[in-house]
C-alpha cells in the first residue's frame, strides 16, 4: 500500500472529517483553523473526490453530507478541542486519533505529551503527508500502532506514557464504531491508566442501531459523498451506558445532546432539525479518585 492510500471502511472517515476541517478552515467564521487538513484530503487518493471548501459542494451548506453532517463535525472538533484545552493535562492520548492534528493545531504546552492511537495504515499515510509538508509539532507526538479490540494498553506504557500524571483521554468519533464489549474494554483500560484530576471527552450515538437511523434520508448520499454508507460502518448493536461505567468508576461525568453546543457556540446543525444528530451526546468529565 502506497503512503497516499487509505483502506476502505473506517479510514474513509477519518479523511471526510479532514475534508469538513478543511471545510470549515476556509470559512471566514469558522470554528476551527486547520492548516493541514486540505493537504490530506488533496493526496489521499480515495474513490471519490471529497470538497475542501464549501463553495465546491453543490447545494452548499444544504447539502445533507457536507452541509449538515459537516456543521456537525466540525462543530464537535471545535468542542473537543476546546476541552483538551481547558484540561491542560501533562499527557493527551487521542483514541482512534485518524487525520486529527491536535498536536500541531493547539497550542499546548511545551511539556505536554501528545500519544495518537489508530491502524497502521492511517498513521502512515498521515506521517507522510505532515512530512510532506514539513509539519513539526511543538510538543512530542507519539503515534502507536495499535486495534482499539487489542492490547493497546501495552503499547501506550511501552511508549513512556506515565500512569501517576494526569491525562486527558479524547474519544471524538470513535465510540460508535466499537462492539458493545470492546467499548466497556476500552473505557475500562482508561479508568485504569488514569490518575485523580485526569479528564475524558468521548461521543456516543444513543439508537445508532435503529432501522430509523440507519435507514434515514440523511444518510442516503454518503456513499456517493465519501464513497462508504455511513450507518453500515458503525456497529449495530444496542449501546451500553459509558456515562455509568465511567460514574461507577469514581468519574464525573456529564453528557449533553449536541443541539445544547449549537446554541453555546452559534454554530452547528440546526437543533430544529429532526434527525441523527439530534441522538448524538457528547460527555465530558474528571476522573476524582482512584479505582479500587
Amino acid at each position: 500500500m502506497s503512503s497516499a492510500e487509505l483502506a476502505e471502511g473506517v479510514s474513509t472517515t477519518a479523511l471526510m472529517i479532514a475534508a469538513t476541517r478543511a471545510i470549515e478552515s476556509h470559512r471566514p467564521d469558522g470554528l476551527v483553523r486547520d492548516e493541514y487538513a486540505e493537504h490530506f484530503v488533496r493526496r489521499a487518493r480515495s474513490s471519490v473526490a471529497m470538497p475542501t471548501r464549501i463553495e465546491d459542494v453543490d447545494g452548499g451548506d444544504a447539502h445533507p453530507v457536507w452541509g449538515r453532517v459537516g456543521a456537525y463535525c466540525a462543530l464537535r472538533t471545535r468542542v473537543f478541542d476546546d476541552a483538551v484545552r481547558a484540561a491542560s493535562s501533562p499527557q493527551v492520548v487521542l483514541l482512534g486519533a485518524g487525520l486529527d492534528t491536535r498536536a500541531l493545531r493547539l497550542d499546548l504546552p511545551e511539556t505536554a505529551r501528545v500519544f495518537e492511537i489508530d491502524r497502521a495504515d492511517v498513521l502512515a499515510f498521515k506521517l507522510a503527508v505532515l512530512d510532506a509538508v514539513g509539519a513539526t509539532a511543538r510538543v512530542r507526538c507519539d503515534r502507536l500502532v495499535a486495534d482499539l479490540a487489542d492490547a493497546w494498553d501495552v503499547a501506550l506504557l511501552d511508549a513512556g506514557f506515565s500512569v501517576a500524571q494526569p491525562t486527558t483521554w479524547i474519544a471524538e468519533g470513535v465510540l460508535p464504531y466499537l462492539p458493545p464489549p470492546v467499548e466497556m474494554r476500552v473505557l475500562g483500560l482508561v479508568d485504569r491508566l488514569s490518575a485523580p484530576g485526569s479528564h475524558i471527552g468521548y461521543e456516543v450515538v444513543p439508537g445508532q442501531e435503529s432501522a430509523e437511523f440507519r435507514d434515514h434520508e440523511l444518510y442516503a448520499g454518503t456513499g456517493d459523498a465519501i464513497g462508504s454508507h455511513l450507518p453500515s460502518l458503525l456497529d449495530d448493536k444496542a449501546r451500553p451506558d459509558s456515562a455509568g461505567v465511567l460514574r461507577a468508576a469514581g468519574w464525573e461525568i456529564t453528557e449533553r445532546p449536541v443541539a445544547d453546543y449549537t446554541v453555546r457556540y452559534g454554530r452547528g446543525p440546526d437543533p430544529s432539525v429532526d434527525d441523527p444528530i439530534q441522538l448524538a451526546r457528547w460527555g465530558f468529565g474528571q476522573k476524582k479518585s482512584r479505582s479500587s
